[in-house]
């Protein structure tokens, strides 16, 4: 790794460590890739990743950190800040700002981001409403699938869920094959009500999705929608104003099968100390860190969006 590693980070002292709290982490390795040759041509064709230029392209966007947002607490890590090259095609401007609205998000929706934690969500992962299939697809995307028929809004509210999709996709962009590949979303409408579809309004769907295409390194390749019911047109209408077209794009139908959710479940709780670490800390104050920095489409104020049962349920109804 370079010498200037993760500096900015604010490490709280032993004694002032909650029962929340862990030291903080040892200053992690250099970086060495763990792509093969194969992915390493992948990233070149698709990303603009030139091994040669890597930690160069890495030092570039750090130094931009510095000079743009000194007092940000983020991590520096070669690994970390590829993710976010990746992601842009490692142009370092978009990489920046993708790294901006990563924070900005963090802070602006705290009911989603605070104590967020495999152990804190214990109760979604064991409803299966959501895993990630043990194997890829063939060009090696992860397979996240969602099933909101087995969520019941009176035993936790939808945040829950979108806490745990959040969970999800910052254990998948750990690996360097998922921030090349990219994933699939798998999502099985099976048994969807309207009384359940319409807690999905229009301004949680416009967080959620600002947050998916402007605020998460990750490459969203395909979203293959299964056994759709009636309403799912009232759904879409929902969230199709706030999806990009290159996305809006990516809709299929089908039928899915039986899963198997204990797998990823135990991956997910094995890494409770590494969420505990990056998001059960004390923040600094948004407003102070970020100054005008602008956030993603959907994360501005609740006022700015309305999302009346009334308005969610006519659309749903119009597909009946």
């Amino acid at each position: 790794m370079s010498e200037e590693s993760d500096s900015l980070r604010t490490s709280p002292s032993a004694a002032s460590l909650s029962e929340n709290e862990l030291p903080p982490p040892r200053e992690p390795p250099g970086y060495v890739c763990s792509l093969t040759e194969e992915l390493v041509a992948k990233a070149k064709e698709e990303l603009q990743e030139k091994p040669e230029w890597r930690l160069r392209d890495v030092q570039a966007l750090r130094d931009m950190v510095r000079k743009e947002y000194p007092n940000l607490s983020t991590s520096l890590d070669d690994a970390f800040l590829l993710r976010f090259l990746r992601a842009r095609k490692f142009d370092y401007d978009r990489a920046l700002q993708l790294l901006i609205n990563y924070h900005s998000c963090r802070r602006s929706w705290p009911e989603v981001f605070n104590n967020l934690k495999p152990s804190a969500l214990k109760d979604v992962l064991a409803s299966g409403f959501l895993t990630v299939l043990p194997h890829t697809d063939p060009r090696g995307c992860h397979i996240l699938c969602i099933r909101p028929d087995r969520w019941i809004p009176s035993n936790y509210p939808i945040t829950e869920n979108i806490r745990a999709v959040y969970l999800t996709l910052e254990k998948l962009i750990q690996s360097e094959e998922t921030q090349v590949n990219g994933i699939v979303i798998l999502a099985d409408y099976k048994g969807v009500s309207l009384s359940k579809a319409s807690h999905f309004g229009p301004f949680i769907a416009k967080k959620v999705i600002g947050i998916l295409q402007d605020g998460f390194p990750i490459r969203i390749k395909a979203v293959h929608v299964v056994n759709e019911p009636r309403i799912f047109k009232g759904i879409f209408a929902i969230i199709k104003p706030f999806l990009k077209e290159k996305i809006a794009n990516r809709e299929y139908g089908g039928a899915a099968g039986e899963l198997d959710i204990s797998t990823w479940n135990t991956v997910l709780l094995a890494s409770e100390e590494d969420f505990v670490r990056e998001f059960c800390q004390p923040v600094p104050a948004f407003d102070s860190i970020l100054g005008e920095a602008p956030l993603p489409e959907g994360l501005t104020s609740d006022a700015q969006c309305d999302d009346s049962m009334r308005a969610v349920k006519s659309q749903l109804y119009s597909c009946y």
